[in-house]
């Protein structure tokens, strides 16, 4: 039994190596890689008097499979909060998940199946794309530019392929604002644009809006609140706001939606971590602690595009974000998995551009930059660490 298993683990870890997609990252590197909160900004202190709270007050309660009460009043927390963003939703049509990714993947389990065209965009997500191929090798890819996805791209290729007996997608996955890897917004005019083709080709869309609340001017509006037929299922996350470890995100849908999606997920709350986001949120106003997070990454994103630009050749140009954690650049020429190993050396990491693509070779020439984790003194220093390595080759 046991070289049965050791047998079958070693051929699993053949075809799907631990650890290729995420570069091992030496301890005394700047992490310009990490998509993490900053360390500084995570509320240790106040999440901690929150837990002893609660476990005052609730004794074992918190700590049983069935949970407290408080696990509803955080999902009537969340709708508190959708409803300030303009997103109507009852009671039965929020489902609170472990994170953004268990949502995903469990609209995922009752909608995809290896006959299903999943719509993506291009670059996307790393971890959506792994999930999707858990069910399907069937995608269409929409080209990204500085303003999003491209939806007229998107129209003629749904035009194109209706009028060639082509499998329409069943289901678009996009994240329109402040998107990882890009940073990039989705405009007005697309969001209703994009609406009226999911209206029109008859999919439905997954708005992952895990960073919509790190915004730097002016919120987006998002997809579902512009959303009149039931088009579009909501995925949020506490992760990049509050704290990732804590693993709590949902997704808002129709009720009947939510239901099929609260038999797959059956028991796998995390009723602690739920009660224990409760009563934070419950002592400690949310709109006040994202203002001074969306200071602090305004600031630390300001301070990357300046030294990108104080550093880096002029061939070299990026996005410019107006909120969450990313900026993406590109390297005309330059194959960013090999820059890797040398920046590394030099003492600073980064994400290549591969790792967001369905083909690697698209991503080649592109790297995704992380503010949110570093301090300001880091930034810079690895800004101008990468630019060191970049001139040199």
């Amino acid at each position: 039994m046991d070289a049965f298993y050791s047998d079958n683990i070693t051929n699993a870890l053949k075809n799907d190596p631990p650890g290729e997609w995420m570069p091992y990252i030496p301890e005394d590197c700047i992490r310009l890689s990490s998509g993490f909160p900053a360390p500084s900004l995570v509320p240790v202190k106040q999440l901690k008097e929150s837990i002893g709270q609660l476990l005052d007050v609730e004794q074992d309660l918190p700590l049983h499979y069935l949970g407290t009460p408080k696990m509803d009043e955080l999902k009537q927390q969340i709708i508190e909060r959708l409803d300030q963003r303009e997103m109507k939703f009852t009671m039965d049509e929020v489902l609170v998940t472990a994170g953004a990714c268990q949502a995903i993947d469990l609209i995922a389990r009752i909608f995809v199946d290896e006959e299903t065209v999943v719509a993506v965009e291009s670059p996307t997500y790393m971890e959506a794309l792994e999930i999707y191929k858990n069910y399907t090798d069937r995608f269409i890819e929409i080209p990204m530019d500085e303003d999003g996805l491209q939806t007229e791209r998107f129209a003629k290729l749904l035009a194109d392929r209706k009028s060639k007996g082509l499998p329409l997608p069943q289901l678009l996955y996009t994240i329109p604002t402040f998107q990882n890897p890009t940073g990039t917004t989705l405009t007005e005019e697309r969001r209703r644009h994009l609406l009226e083709l999911a209206d029109t080709y008859d999919f439905l869309i997954i708005e992952d809006d895990a960073y919509g609340e790190l915004f730097f001017h002016d919120q987006p509006k998002t997809l579902k609140a512009w959303d009149k037929a039931n088009r579009v299922l909501y995925v949020g996350s506490f992760s990049k706001v509050i704290a990732p470890g804590l693993r709590i995100g949902w997704v808002s849908a129709t009720k009947e939606i939510i239901e099929k999606l609260f038999w797959f997920k059956k028991d796998l709350d995390h009723p602690f971590a739920q009660a224990v986001m409760s009563n934070y949120l419950r002592q400690y106003p949310l709109n006040k602690r994202l203002s001074l997070i969306q200071e602090s990454y305004k600031e630390k994103c300001s301070l990357m595009k300046d030294a990108l630009a104080d550093y880096m050749p002029d061939s070299v140009s990026w996005y410019v974000p107006r909120g969450g954690y990313f900026v993406w650049v590109k390297l005309p020429g330059e194959d960013t998995s090999e820059l890797l190993e040398q920046a590394t050396k030099k003492g600073v990491s980064f994400l290549p551009g591969k790792h967001f693509f369905l083909d690697e070779r698209d991503g080649r020439e592109w790297l995704r930059l992380s503010f949110s984790y570093e301090d300001s003194t880091a930034i810079v220093e690895g800004v101008k660490k990468l630019s060191e390595v970049v001139c040199n080759r």
